[in-house]
């Protein structure tokens, strides 16, 4: 390599951490009123006509309450995803061409570090997007504030880490399921005549949507804990029973408000494919 190769690669290597955060930071604004709605639906089990009614009624100077969370934890991870994932699957691969079980592997462990990352972020968003919170916690300060007057044991586990062993096994689980299926599902829908970038958008959408179903009932477990404040909470598996029991032992209500987060992973995850195979020129 030429002394002035490194400069550029440098530079390129930047540009696209910054494509990354931007595409992501954007997405993020734009599908907030749909993920709050979502959330809305899996703490009240409301239908989606009742859960943006209430929104409406709190009105639009709530309606971003609780943006800055997902807001930084979101551009977070979209800067740290896929280098973390590339990272580890050179690790596994040894730097020649990757497996399935590489790809798998290395999925699996960007999410237990998503987790250890920004589940702190999530916790805080998910206090101050629940209503109920409104008058007791105004601010993310004030959460923090709570949390600090808890003893070191309980800071973690009914404070910031709130929920962490779920969220582990769902960020683990959807990042190996992505990262398994990303390049076969675009390699699957490539053919001539149709634009390079189109393979890459349909299936990031496609494989955003169909983790995000499987994995629903994991997210409504999340918010369900980490919507309470408190340093006596119930463990993971009374939140659960209670959690079934609230909605009649049915799958239906259980996936109450999937519809949305369908539209919401298609958008997100086909963008952020398509940017990022577009950047790798793949």
């Amino acid at each position: 390599m030429e002394d002035g190769d490194a400069p550029r690669w440098v530079s390129m290597n930047n540009y696209s951490y910054f494509v990354g955060a931007a595409s992501t930071f954007l997405s993020t604004v734009l599908t907030f009123p749909i993920y709050k709605t979502i959330f809305r639906q899996q703490i009240h089990t409301l239908s989606i006509t009742a859960a943006t009614g209430q929104l409406r009624k709190e009105g639009i100077a709530f309606l971003y309450r609780g943006l800055t969370p997902p807001l930084m934890s979101k551009t977070v991870q979209g800067t740290i995803l896929f280098g973390t994932q590339g990272s580890f699957q050179s690790l596994l691969s040894g730097g020649g061409k990757p497996r399935t079980v590489h790809c798998t592997l290395s999925g699996c462990l960007a999410g237990v570090l998503e987790a250890i990352l920004l589940v702190p972020f999530e916790r805080v968003q998910n206090i101050l997007q629940d209503g109920r919170n409104n008058k007791r916690f105004p601010s993310a300060y004030s959460i923090m504030q709570e949390f600090q007057s808890y003893s070191k044991k309980q800071c973690l586990s009914c404070g910031i880490y709130r929920g962490f062993s779920i969220i582990v096994v769902r960020n683990a689980l959807g990042n190996a399921l992505y990262f398994s299926c990303k390049d076969p599902l675009r390699d699957l829908l490539s053919a001539e005549g149709i634009p390079k970038w189109a393979p890459s958008l349909f299936s990031g959408a496609l494989n955003g949507a169909l983790i995000s179903l499987v994995l629903y009932p994991l997210g409504v477990l999340v918010s369900n804990m980490q919507a309470a404040v408190g340093n006596r909470l119930p463990s993971t598996r009374e939140v659960a029973r209670t959690l079934w029991a609230q909605r009649g032992g049915r799958i239906t209500l259980l996936y109450r408000g999937a519809s949305l987060i369908v539209v919401r992973s298609c958008v997100t995850w086909g963008v952020t494919t398509a940017i990022h195979d577009a950047l790798s020129n793949k």
